[in-house]
């Protein structure tokens, strides 16, 4: 073979001019895109791209890589020029720091090209690929990446470092981009002045009904979070609707997790699980639930922990490469340097939104199972618990259990980290580091006793919320653990200094001598171990919080729930009789020698109107109740045939618009809702409004009359299109007029029992 073919001088000649042929084509593509595409068909949004997958993936791995290889050149000639200028010029630096600059130039005109659509070509209205020209000029890239990897391979002796991993990178680009050049098209859809006048396929999406891209995204869409950015970009062209927000994917969504997360419980602890749940039972089906999730995040935790100690244990080699002592490891260091610290960032941020993904769900889920228990707690136990309890059972205990998924890992990595850091230190000190683990050993010791105290405190605060929540107060807030969390910040901050100190005293001590080298890796390991420490005591602090939390919310879960049997339930239309009570004997509080209601009997026939009249405090509210199953049966029988709809003494509003409050939840019936408006008097309510009936309520009604509030509740009522209604003085707020007209209203083939005052 000639030697002109070998000399590395020519082959940098050769790599600036296919760079150079193609910072040509890129300038060709841009002109002939200009030339042939109209001003109206380059607007924004005349080409969407469909749904993604695996095709539109591997094009975003192209832009992804042109990026990165445009970022390696520039950073090897920067270093280059920067180490070249102390050391003197040569004609073989200088065309290596030309081929640099331009690979670094064509790289990133390729990313800008690619991103713009310049270098692709379709046949028909849809098709894309590269267009010819770029195709030819990858084949050559290609060809000659693996020809200059053969040469530095086979015939040069003394390769260097950066030649050989650069080769290795340019030979990687070049297989990606010809196979995605040759054998990967792309489809898109033409919409705006493109897009067909009669297109029998169009159909129209409501973006709230799509699932969220993050369920069928690629590693490349996970790794860079590029999945939200669709999202991101109608944000900054309009205001976000309801609507352009994709639903929660199945495994995210507090719909698809509870009734797995019951039937595990239900498999696992028997029918009444919740009912016998303690904390760790508690425990280990959290654990449970999200055991992959775990398990990912603690993989990450371990490759950002490594990664993140790459750079201490490098830099005192580092330190003696500047110094002359080791040579051809500058690339070596540089990279493995960069590498880490692009691993770490990467997999930290991967390990924030697991901690959180994981954190959104076991809250929801704790908060869904706390909710259903609400639902059905017997009075005796409601007795026992405030409404302002349950809310912190619900705002502060299931919030504190969900965030501790952000430090559910730390005690194994406090042990993991403070390994890496004495090997580093015992490189770098040798014995030294003894007294670096005495003194790291002393510190957490010291952080047992403020745990324990912690724990016990937590307690006594959760009790003053509870407290403060029912009275109202802020007098209690946080007052017993003032003194606590002083000496938490002490031992916090004075911890670093107090192992610095000890660790090079030691190194004084025993004569070891102290070289920038070791100090420098010393204090970046250092400031790594300051970490750990600080971070123990929250960790610390947060389990204590957290089994407090877990303690408080397994307690309320095992609590009581209303019988079973106090209302036999009949199939829909299986009798003639709706409501049949038989020597029934009921009571609110089983103790009481006196029943609430005793030897009650009367039988309720289908479409029957029944009026129940009585003075105050004469158990007519709690006859509706017994229906209802809600007040204990001591004795009898109680037999409902068909669905009940409840309207009680106080009208009962949630926040959101008069539509939620009445459809609650059921689909929307247009015939069957403005019937429903026309009975309950809401008509000329609703032409008042603005908004009609889409106004915001405000927090239970609080924008609403004492009237509208009762009609809104009746109305709900009426579109549940029960087979029983149950009222209990409805009219205690409204009108005669309005009162006389709802009740001519009313359902007339329907059971209705009636209180009145």
């Amino acid at each position: 073979m000639h030697p002109l073919l070998l000399n590395p001088v020519f082959l940098n000649v050769l790599s600036a001019s296919l760079h150079c042929l193609l910072l040509v084509s890129a300038l060709v593509s841009w002109l002939w895109n200009k030339m042939t595409f109209t001003a109206q068909t380059r607007e924004e949004g005349s080409m969407e791209e469909e749904k993604p997958n695996d095709r539109d993936t591997i094009f975003k791995m192209t832009l992804f890589c042109s990026l990165g290889v445009s970022a390696f050149s520039f950073i090897l000639c920067f270093f280059n020029y920067f180490y070249w200028y102390a050391s003197g010029w040569s004609e073989q630096k200088f065309m290596t720091l030309l081929d640099l600059a331009l690979k670094t130039l064509a790289w990133g005109v390729v990313y800008v090209s690619l991103h713009k659509g310049f270098f692709f070509s379709g046949s028909g209205e849809t098709r894309f690929r590269f267009s010819f020209i770029f195709r030819v000029w990858c084949t050559l890239y290609l060809v000659f990446s693996c020809y200059s990897f053969m040469v530095d391979i086979v015939v040069v002796t003394e390769i260097p470092t950066q030649s050989l991993v650069y080769d290795v990178v340019s030979t990687c680009a070049g297989f990606l981009f010809c196979y995605v050049g040759y054998f990967v098209k792309r489809t898109v859809h033409v919409n705006g002045i493109e897009e067909p006048l009669l297109n029998g396929d169009a159909r129209e999406t409501k973006g709230g009904d799509n699932v969220t891209p993050y369920s069928h995204a690629g590693v490349f869409s996970i790794l860079t979070f590029s999945w939200v950015g669709s999202l991101v970009a109608g944000g900054y062209k309009k205001t976000l609707d309801l609507e352009d927000v994709p639903q929660l994917d199945n495994r995210d969504s507090v719909a698809g997790v509870f009734p797995r997360f019951r039937d595990k419980l239900e498999a696992d602890y028997g029918a009444n699980a919740i009912n016998s749940l303690t904390t760790l039972k508690l425990v280990k089906s959290l654990v449970m639930l999200a055991w992959k999730e775990i398990l990912f995040t603690a993989f990450l935790s371990l490759l950002s922990t490594v990664a993140s100690y790459v750079g201490p244990y490098l830099i005192d080699d580092f330190v003696q490469y500047l110094d002359g002592q080791r040579q051809n490891q500058g690339y070596v260091l540089v990279s493995a340097f960069f590498f880490a610290k692009i691993v770490e960032c990467l997999s930290q941020r991967q390990l924030f939104f697991r901690f959180q993904q994981i954190g959104i769900r076991i809250r929801a889920l704790l908060i869904a199972m706390i909710y259903n228990k609400v639902l059905t707690l017997s009075c005796q136990s409601k007795q026992g618990h405030t409404s302002g309890e349950i809310i912190n059972f619900m705002t502060v205990d299931a919030a504190r259990v969900g965030v501790f998924s952000w430090y559910m890992h730390d005690l194994w990595l406090v042990v993991l980290q403070v390994s890496l850091a004495l090997m580093i230190l015992y490189k770098s000190l040798g014995i030294a580091s003894v007294a670096t683990l005495i003194a790291t050993v002393v510190v957490m010791l010291a952080n047992v006793p403020l745990g324990s105290l912690q724990e016990k405190y937590q307690k006594k605060l959760m009790e003053s919320k509870d407290i403060r929540m029912k009275a109202t107060s802020e007098i209690l807030r946080s007052m017993r653990i003032l003194k606590l969390q002083a000496m938490t910040i002490f031992v916090f901050w004075g911890a670093p200094t107090f192992v610095s100190v000890v660790t090079f005293g030691t190194s004084m001590f025993l004569g070891i001598p102290l070289k920038a080298g070791k100090i420098l890796s010393a204090l970046a390991t250092f400031w790594i171990l300051q970490q750990v420490i600080f971070g123990l005591p929250d960790t610390i602090s947060m389990i204590a919080q957290t089994k407090v939390s877990l303690d408080r919310i397994s307690s309320f879960l095992r609590l009581d729930d209303l019988p079973s049997d106090v209302v036999e339930k009949l199939p829909q239309g299986s009798s003639d009789t709706t409501i049949e009570v038989i020597y029934g004997n009921f009571s609110w509080d089983l103790s009481s020698p006196i029943p609430t209601l005793q030897n009650i009997n009367f039988k309720v026939f289908h479409g029957m109107k029944v009026a129940v009249c009585g003075a105050v405090g004469s158990s007519k509210s709690s006859l509706l109740s017994c229906v209802l199953g809600e007040v204990p049966k001591i004795s009898g029988n109680l037999r409902v045939c068909g669905t009940n709809a409840y309207v009680a003494q106080s009208p009962w509003i949630q926040s959101g618009t008069i539509e939620d409050n009445i459809l609650f939840g059921k689909d929307m019936d247009r015939e069957r809702y403005e019937k429903v408006l026309e009975d309950c008097s809401l008509k000329k309510d609703l032409e008042i409004f603005s908004f009609g009936d889409q106004t915001i309520v405000g927090e239970r009604g609080i924008n609403l009359s004492g009237g509208q509030k009762q009609r809104i509740q009746i109305a709900r009522a009426l579109y549940q299109d029960a087979d029983i209604y149950l009222f209990d003085d409805p009219f205690n707020v409204v009108d005669a007029h309005t009162g006389s007209h709802l009740f001519k209203f009313f359902p007339k083939h329907e059971t209705r029992i009636i209180n009145f005052q």
